[in-house]
């Protein structure tokens, strides 16, 4: 099955963002950011641990105080096991949702998902809402790392973004335009489309279009009768669960 980039949309602000969200048009999309906490996290902290009020909870918060608050907590626990950590979070690879630096999911988290709820937005095993408009969690590492390993593509620092990998996009674009994940979609670009991808060393181009990958994968899972899209059937409704991540299975873990 074909994917189709039609095209890539820039918006500048959360603003913008939440403008988006809010127009009155059908879409299945991965967002990459964190849809959740962790509930060892929200327990310990003795906040609502119904998904819903928690995220009224945290979105009523300060950047300050959340960090604040996850720096205390980090340096209560033993060096090795400083993060709580979500259920998705070995399967996927991906950082700990309480993480404010290196990256600062916390608060992509803080910013986000309100945004997505006012919209009214459906979160499968999350939230209800208007199912023609369906938020997943996407999180373009794990689909990168299943072709890279562990090679870099990407870097927000002019000085660190090399040749090496300008090649490992490329390497990579080449992949999913072969289908060679075990998503089992080939990604659709023209040449111009192609060359703005490997181009983009920041590779905010490249993450959106392997989110458009993950949420086309959960679209194709839905159409083929897998409830929620694709998402395990026991996913935690308070932690939520990283799109196209496979329960019992380990990736190497972002820490």
């Amino acid at each position: 099955m074909r994917v189709v980039l039609m095209k890539l949309e820039r918006l500048e602000s959360l603003d913008g963002f939440g403008q988006w969200l809010r127009e009155p048009r059908a879409w299945v999309g991965a967002f990459d950011f964190p849809f959740g906490l962790p509930r060892p996290l929200v327990e310990h902290l003795g906040w609502p641990t119904q998904w819903n009020a928690c995220i009224n909870h945290y979105a009523g918060l300060s950047r300050e105080t959340i960090r604040a608050t996850f720096a205390a907590y980090c340096d209560a626990r033993p060096a090795g096991a400083k993060f709580a950590h979500r259920k998705t979070d070995g399967p996927a690879g991906s950082s700990p949702s309480m993480k404010w630096v290196n990256p600062p999911v916390a608060f992509m988290l803080h910013a986000g998902v309100p945004l997505l709820r006012d919209a009214g937005a459906y979160l499968p095993g999350l939230h209800e809402g208007d199912r023609a408009r369906v938020a997943l969690e996407g999180y373009p590492g794990l689909l990168a790392r299943e072709i890279l390993g562990r090679r870099s593509y990407k870097s927000d620092s002019a000085v660190k973004q090399t040749p090496e990998r300008l090649i490992a996009r490329k390497d990579l674009l080449t992949a999913l335009e072969h289908g060679q994940t075990r998503l089992g979609l080939h990604l659709k670009l023209t040449h111009a489309q192609r060359d703005a991808l490997a181009d983009d060393a920041s590779g905010d181009c490249l993450d959106a279009t392997l989110c458009l990958l993950q949420a086309a994968w959960a679209q194709t899972r839905h159409a083929q009768g897998a409830p929620c899209y694709g998402l395990p059937a026991d996913i935690d409704p308070l932690e939520g669960w990283i799109v196209s991540a496979v329960p019992h299975q380990r990736c190497g873990m972002s820490l």
